[in-house]
């Protein structure tokens, strides 16, 4: 199966059962600004820059104008309120692979929001992208993202030692991925 890029084009609305996500958008800037600036949140992605209101609001108009790459909103499918964000990031459509990324609301945590965030994500790269492989990294010190990584379907592949500092210590990166012949084989 080859990557078709033109369905990272058209930005999909997937629905699972306790959640939605949406394509994320200019109506996400408010609560993906509070988002932006909570420092737990930018403590388990690494994120170091301190971002404007203005750039968060530009960052979520054009996120639908990206023809490689996928930008969805979490949502609570009863509420509509908004509940993180996730990506398919970097793809390669020669080699059939992306980054991806989630970051949930402090309050969304420990719900298993992230793990059917996440398989509905896959379903979308693998089935309907045609992607061969998803990548992520994930911090050591983030244990409750890993294993929802890891119940989602994604393998741990390595460890780079030490490679990211914060809070005044060195922590290990781990690498995780996803195959879609082995995905769709147990999901």
């Amino acid at each position: 199966m080859a990557t078709d890029l033109s369905a990272l084009a058209t930005k999909p609305t997937l629905h699972g059962p306790g959640i939605r996500l949406v394509p994320l958008d200019a109506r996400h800037t408010d609560p993906m600004w509070a988002h932006c600036t909570d420092r737990e949140t930018n403590r388990l992605t690494g994120t170091r820059a301190v971002f404007t209101h203005e750039q968060i609001a530009q960052w979520c108009a054009t996120r639908a104008d990206q023809p490689d790459r996928l930008d969805l909103a979490v949502e609570d499918p009863a509420t509509g309120r908004f509940l993180g964000d996730t990506a398919l990031t970097d793809v390669d459509p020669d080699n059939g692979s992306a980054g991806y990324r989630i970051a949930l609301t402090p309050d969304s945590t420990g719900r298993g929001i992230g793990t059917e965030t996440t398989l509905l994500v896959l379903r979308h790269a693998f089935a309907t992208v045609g992607l061969h492989r998803v990548r992520l990294e994930v911090f050591e010190y983030n244990e409750r993202a890993a294993r929802a990584y890891t119940k989602a379907g994604f393998i741990l592949e390595g460890r780079a030692r030490q490679a990211h500092h914060w809070d005044d210590r060195y922590w290990d990166v781990l690498h995780m991925a996803a195959l879609r012949d082995e995905w769709l084989s147990t999901h």
